[in-house]
């Protein structure tokens, strides 16, 4: 029986009836990407509005979200981080958390998402698929917050080889106007960068920039409708400015990496989580198998 205060890291399969999962090879085959949105990803670095959600499990990860981010929820001490407010000014807020998928069903089992793991076995190369870590980003109405240009990769320099892959879904249509992601078209290829102050200043990566890269940097508008999802290299460079609209702009996001992965350091990978020693596989309760081509 699953309760409130239940961890669902120790579950590595569906626990609710959000998805269903395909039972043969031709029931996978309608979540296939194809050749030219692969060809597309390697080529930009990123690839988006591919639907993942229909309307009534956007519905339901929206109650779990109230639900799960109140600071009174039994198990709201599983996520590894949370902050009411990433950034330091209190008139821009940006709720961002780590850890959803031990909190509540839903966020949980979006990690088995037939569309997100066939998508991204395929964009991994055809690799067996291990969960990293998930994220919520919330701007609210009027007062959101940037998040600042960066490479999710430089956060994550712990694991190796460069090997990883992100997915944002967007739980609200996202537009220019709420605070959409924004992607810097074939930045992937511009090795990795230092890192800013995730939400400190906009513009802060600009000054680790060559001059080349500053002749490149064009950054393009991601807007989809909510339940869609764009998934990027953990070398792009993308960020999204502030909502000063009427509207919010939540989102999850889902760090996976290829099967084979290893820990980089001795210390924590992710707060609370037993160590993985240095050159040690990465696997176990808290990174699971999502897929395996080889298996489906």
């Amino acid at each position: 029986m699953i309760l409130e205060t239940t961890d669902l890291s120790g579950y590595h399969e569906l626990v609710s009836d959000l998805f269903k999962q395909p039972l043969s090879s031709d029931e996978w085959a309608q979540y296939r990407l194809t050749d030219e949105q692969i060809s597309f990803f390697h080529e930009n670095g990123y690839l988006s509005n591919i639907k993942l959600l229909e309307p009534w499990q956007v519905d339901v990860l929206n109650l779990e979200l109230t639900i799960n981010t109140n600071p009174a929820h039994p198990g709201h001490h599983l996520f590894y981080e949370f902050h009411s407010n990433e950034s330091s000014d209190p008139n821009s807020v940006l709720m961002h958390a780590l850890g959803a998928w031990r909190v509540t069903v839903g966020f949980h089992d979006v990690l088995w998402n037939p569309a997100f793991v066939m998508a991204a076995s395929q964009l991994l190369g055809d690799t067996a698929v291990r969960f990293w870590h998930d994220q919520l980003f919330c701007k609210p109405a009027h007062h959101g917050g940037v998040v600042a240009w960066h490479q999710d990769y430089s956060y994550w320099t712990r694991t190796v080889p460069m090997q990883h892959l992100t997915c944002w879904t967007g739980l609200d249509d996202a537009s220019v106007e709420n605070g959409c992601l924004y992607y810097v078209p074939k930045s992937h290829r511009w090795g990795l960068l230092d890192k800013p102050e995730l939400a400190g200043d906009m513009e802060g990566l600009m000054a680790y920039l060559t001059d080349e890269q500053r002749a490149e940097f064009k950054p393009v508008p991601i807007e989809m409708k909510k339940g869609y999802g764009t998934f990027h290299h953990p070398l792009m460079v993308h960020g999204s400015y502030e909502n000063k609209s009427e509207r919010s702009r939540r989102a999850f996001v889902l760090n996976v990496f290829s099967d084979g992965t290893t820990s980089q350091t001795d210390e924590e990978l992710l707060a609370g989580v037993p160590v993985v020693t240095k050159d040690q596989k990465l696997d176990g309760q808290f990174f699971p198998l999502l897929f395996d081509p080889n298996l489906n």
